[in-house]
């Protein structure tokens, strides 16, 4: 396995300009100067600059990495139009990397914004090997293990993370990663004669490391093992859901569509009972997954852009590390895959 190149490169000595330091001043005051300084050194891919794509691409462009690398082979449809603000109307028909690009680099100008509409397939490990943090929506379980085994090679942080409708996931591949957690204790004060102590609390910064699972994991996870059915009955059915609409990807070489809805929630039907014939996924949840939509892309891409600064700046632990946004509570749950 690679070295993990968030581990080092940060600590390079780099100052931030003036005019960095003014434009980010809320962000430093948040997090601190040197989570600032590791941020203007990452490099981050984003692939599919479909809605969620464009979330998480404007969150990250804001927080102000080094640069940012769009790619999409895809082309703009009026399906985008539901969540994908990036890319302007006029822009129908053409490359969704390409028609970001104005709008993506008007959010920050001291970002380092780039659009590549090469296929991935034809993405060798040089390609990979120049960023600290890859993202990949829209593609299969195929192409997202071959993709993660690349970084897993190089020692890249991976998310793969979709959006159907309102229902939406993340899985974070961080392999070994260090992290900076602050634990509150309490500090006793000195206290006058005869007075009882009084006590402050202090942050106290602790070294962590913890172990993501690779993708693969979540390919091997059985979401009809026994000790998995009492979590379903807590969170719901979105870890089933997920399996359903990967399989229909897998099967069908594309995602369910607004324009042949009736027919595709049949086939929806078909691979959840064949995968967990005993779910409680309803026919109901079936019916929410057609178009990306901007209130479920907005939360999953906040998410998601929230982690991948966790990692780049090294404070606070990642979610550990299967998100699902749930569109029946339009709520979000972390769930643990393959960590002992």
């Amino acid at each position: 396995m690679g070295e993990d190149k968030t581990e080092d490169k940060n600590e390079s000595g780099l100052e931030l300009t003036e005019g960095e330091t003014e434009l980010y001043d809320r962000q430093i005051r948040l997090w601190g100067l040197e989570s600032q300084k590791r941020l203007r050194t990452a490099k981050i891919l984003i692939s599919g600059l479909n809605g969620l794509g464009a979330e998480v691409t404007k969150n990250i462009i804001l927080s102000g990495v080094s640069s940012v690398k769009m790619h999409d082979v895809q082309l703009v449809t009026e399906e985008d139009y539901c969540s994908q603000f990036l890319a302007a109307r006029q822009s129908l028909g053409k490359n969704r990397a390409e028609a970001s690009l104005e709008r993506a680099r008007a959010l920050n100008p001291m970002v380092d914004i780039s659009a590549d509409t090469q296929p991935l397939k034809e993405k060798t490990a040089e390609f990979y090997s120049a960023f600290d943090v890859v993202v990949i929506n829209g593609q299969s379980n195929d192409e997202l293990l071959r993709i993660d085994a690349i970084c897993q090679d190089l020692g890249v942080k991976f998310f793969a993370s979709d959006v159907w409708g309102m229902f939406g996931f993340y899985f974070a591949s961080l392999q070994q990663h260090s992290y900076v957690e602050d634990v509150v204790k309490f500090k006793e004060m000195e206290a006058k004669p005869n007075q009882k102590p009084k006590f402050e609390k202090v942050a106290v910064p602790f070294q962590r490391e913890m172990n993501y699972p690779a993708y693969s994991a979540w390919i091997d996870f059985d979401v009809n093992a026994a000790g998995y059915q009492r979590q379903l009955k807590k969170n719901g059915p979105g870890v089933v859901l997920l399996s359903v609409l990967q399989k229909f990807r897998t099967t069908y070489k594309r995602d369910p569509s607004y324009k042949t809805r009736e027919a595709d929630i049949v086939l929806l039907q078909a691979i959840r009972d064949e995968l967990a014939p005993n779910s409680t996924l309803s026919d109901e949840s079936l019916g929410v997954l057609f178009a990306q939509i901007s209130p479920a892309v907005a939360v999953v891409g906040g998410v998601v852009a929230q982690e991948i600064i966790k990692v780049v700046t090294r404070m606070e632990a990642p979610h550990r590390n299967l998100f699902i946004f749930d569109p029946d509570t339009c709520a979000g749950y972390v769930q643990a895959i393959g960590v002992n």
